[in-house]
């Protein structure tokens, strides 16, 4: 996994929402087993307490669940991921239309610009 942190935002909700997007995406699966803390504190070349408020932040949210003796799972709650997965891209059209609309884009020109997009 690649990690991708910058300056400008406190790390550990970056990696924070890295996470979430990876749970979202099904590179983590609903039930799987996270690495360990101290496993992707390595892999992001961060402090083991960063990660593990990181990991505390997706527990919070109900992405993961931590068993003391199996450790941090995906969770299995297939509604909870969906939602989260909806709200986020409700976001990510949120923050198209606004950047859209500040080079003079209506709504619909935007939409059309989506429609017509070129890969």
């Amino acid at each position: 996994m690649e990690w991708k942190l910058d300056d400008n935002r406190p790390i550990w909700m970056q990696l924070q929402e890295q996470l979430t997007r990876k749970i979202l995406s099904g590179w983590y699966h609903s039930g799987e087993k996270l690495p360990s803390v101290r496993e992707l504190a390595s892999e992001a070349g961060v402090n083991p307490n960063t990660m593990q408020r990181a990991l505390a932040g997706l527990d919070m949210e109900g992405l993961t669940v931590t068993n003391r003796t199996m450790g941090r799972t995906v969770t299995e709650d297939r509604t909870v991921i969906e939602g989260m997965r909806a709200t986020l891209a409700k976001d990510i059209i949120r923050q198209f239309y606004q950047s859209a609309s500040e080079l003079g884009y209506t709504k619909e020109q935007a939409m059309e610009l989506l429609m017509r997009r070129e890969d």
